[in-house]
């Protein structure tokens, strides 16, 4: 068995996107939501992924977006969340180990808190956006 790395480069990246949409696309919670969202674009999705985690994690600036809009109008709640982070966590303990595959948790805690905190609003003001 090889011994965990940090996640470092933009391959390291590639191989925890691919890694946690494949879990997620196999998850009978989450799959469907991704799947009736997403449709035939997944590939785009997973380069839109790493350009996002390659911003977050290496610094290097691959990622101009707005995540808020496309996510706001998704039918998920609290437990949503906890699934995604837990297949998160998951497939980051199992690949990597060092202080950006930390960061990597930290960051995904942080966006689970915002992206349900912001859906949430926006389900209980009939549509106003934050």
């Amino acid at each position: 068995m090889t011994q965990k790395q940090d996640i470092l480069t933009l391959d390291d990246i590639k191989q925890l996107v691919d890694s946690f949409y494949t879990r997620v696309r196999a998850d009978e919670l989450l799959g469907p939501i991704f799947e009736e969202r997403i449709k035939e674009n997944w590939e785009r999705h997973l380069n839109i992924m790493y350009n996002f985690w390659q911003t977050v994690l290496l610094g290097e600036r691959t990622y101009q977006g707005s995540p808020g809009m496309k996510h706001i109008t998704l039918p998920v709640g609290e437990e949503h969340f906890e699934r995604w982070l837990s297949i998160f966590y998951k497939t980051v303990d199992e690949l990597f180990t060092g202080e950006k595959a930390a960061e990597a948790k930290w960051r995904a805690e942080r966006m689970a808190e915002m992206f349900s905190d912001k859906i949430a609003h926006f389900k209980k003001n009939r549509g106003a956006i934050l």
